[in-house]
C-alpha cells in the first residue's frame, strides 16, 4: 500500500474510533444524571441546600426542584457531561443552571434571577 493510502486508512479509523466513543459517552452521562441529587447552593444572596429529580430522554431533561424557592418542574438539556437546565422560582423569577457532570459529582454556575447569580456543586444520592 502506497504511503498516500496508509494515511487515508489511518485517519478513517481514528475518525470511527474518536465518532464511536463519543457516542458510548454521551448516553453514559445522561445516564448518570438520572436520579436523586443534593446539591449546595452558593448565591449573591445566601447560600442553601436544593434537591433535583432528574429523568433523561433523548437528551432532554426533565425533573423537579425542592428548595428555599419552593418546589418547580424543571426542564433541560444533556450534552455529554454538560447539563442545562431552568425552572421557575418563586420570589425569584428563572432560575437557569449550567453544569458538569463527573461521576457522582455536578458543579457549575446558577442565576437565580432577582436572587442573584452563583456556584453550586452536589452529589447523586442514588445509583
Amino acid at each position: 500500500m502506497n504511503p498516500r493510502m496508509t494515511q487515508i486508512l489511518r485517519t478513517f479509523l481514528f475518525t470511527a474510533v474518536v465518532l464511536s466513543t463519543g457516542a458510548m459517552v454521551a448516553p453514559l452521562a445522561a445516564q448518570d444524571l438520572a436520579g436523586h441529587w443534593i446539591i449546595n447552593v452558593d448565591l449573591d444572596a445566601g447560600s442553601g441546600e436544593v434537591s433535583f429529580v432528574f429523568a433523561v430522554e433523548d437528551g432532554k431533561i426533565t425533573g423537579t426542584y425542592a428548595g428555599a424557592f419552593g418546589e418547580a418542574e424543571l426542564m433541560g438539556t444533556i450534552e455529554g457531561n454538560v447539563v442545562n437546565f431552568t425552572f421557575d422560582a418563586a420570589d425569584a423569577g428563572t432560575a437557569t443552571y449550567s453544569g458538569v457532570i463527573d461521576g457522582n459529582t455536578i458543579t457549575g454556575e446558577c442565576e437565580y434571577g432577582l436572587a442573584g447569580a452563583g456556584i453550586f456543586e452536589g452529589t447523586k444520592q442514588d445509583g
